[in-house]
């Protein structure tokens, strides 16, 4: 258990130290490192490869949770805390994620809603509720600005645009794509904070049209939005702040294929299960299936 303890530890200490510390020989434990592996180091071994192939499939951003929850979905029966483990001994560690900062501008005359969501972020049904916001990525060119439409159901990117304004045009292309690839129904409920772009004539135009209803966070208040700034994080952890980008074209294409290939169709999501949310919207429809 003492030359355990050491194999283990020994990516983070000097073998010397530890073997003072559990009172053992470094040749000891030396000699029992050349000695035939046990059953159990063969399958830790094995595990961290099959982790290994998770983690690198996930772009290096899965941590312990995920990359478990895609072995078990692989047939592997094995614990989460083993996972984390050799995960740790293999050094396979996920991205972290930083903190908030808010893009949009609350300083208007424009009328705002009411906090009608008031952070009911659990919703039953697929397009019932989308929350929407706006975020910003450097580049050696300038700033891209992201705006997002997310279905709070699955947690899916159901619309996005990018460009390299804050302009209202920015917002309504992403609830534009929205409606056009969603079915919606007078029940839609759309979130977000009140930055001009959502308070605009225009934007409320579009809703009262579509026969969206409108709701909006409380004045500076992040947390009533924050499945999309959680969104944002992930995004900025998992892509964004991993690269330096010159060009804004250059972050244009990655954000695309984030989100369409990985994000919405790959990524296991805590929230969901850890299903992905295109397998979480698959799975709704074919228990409406069943029960029909």
């Amino acid at each position: 258990m003492k030359f355990t303890f050491i194999d283990a530890e020994r990516a983070f200490y000097p073998v010397r130290t530890l073997c003072r510390v559990v009172g053992v020989s470094r040749s000891g434990f030396y000699a029992w490192l050349e000695r035939l592996p046990s059953t159990r180091h063969q399958q830790d071994h094995v595990l961290a490869e099959a982790a290994r192939g998770v983690y690198e499939r996930s772009r290096r951003t899965y941590g312990s949770p995920r990359v478990h929850a895609e072995l078990r979905a692989d047939g592997h029966r094995v614990g989460r805390k083993r996972i984390a483990r050799v995960m740790r001994q293999s050094g396979l560690v996920a991205r972290l994620r930083r903190k908030y900062r808010s893009t949009t501008d609350s300083n208007h005359g424009e009328p705002v809603a009411g906090n009608l969501l008031d952070r009911q972020f659990d919703v039953a049904e697929p397009n019932s509720v989308w929350a929407s916001d706006i975020t910003y990525v450097g580049t050696h060119e300038g700033w891209l600005y992201l705006a997002v439409v997310i279905d709070l159901f699955s947690r899916r990117v159901v619309g996005y645009a990018m460009a390299d304004h804050l302009g209202t045009v920015l917002a309504l292309d992403a609830l534009d794509m929205a409606l056009g690839t969603r079915t919606t129904s007078s029940a839609l409920m759309h979130h977000s904070d009140r930055g001009t772009q959502y308070a605009s004539g225009d934007y409320r135009q579009m809703l009262i049209e579509n026969r969206i209803t409108c709701s909006m966070s409380r004045r500076g208040n992040c947390w009533d939005n924050a499945v999309v700034e959680s969104f944002f994080s992930t995004l900025k952890a998992e892509l964004v702040d991993r690269h330096t980008w010159p060009m804004r074209a250059h972050v244009r294409v990655a954000i695309h294929e984030y989100i369409s290939s990985f994000y919405n169709r790959q990524r296991r999501h805590s929230y969901l299960g850890y299903l992905t949310p295109a397998e979480y919207e698959q799975n709704y429809e074919q228990e409406l299936r069943q029960a029909a």
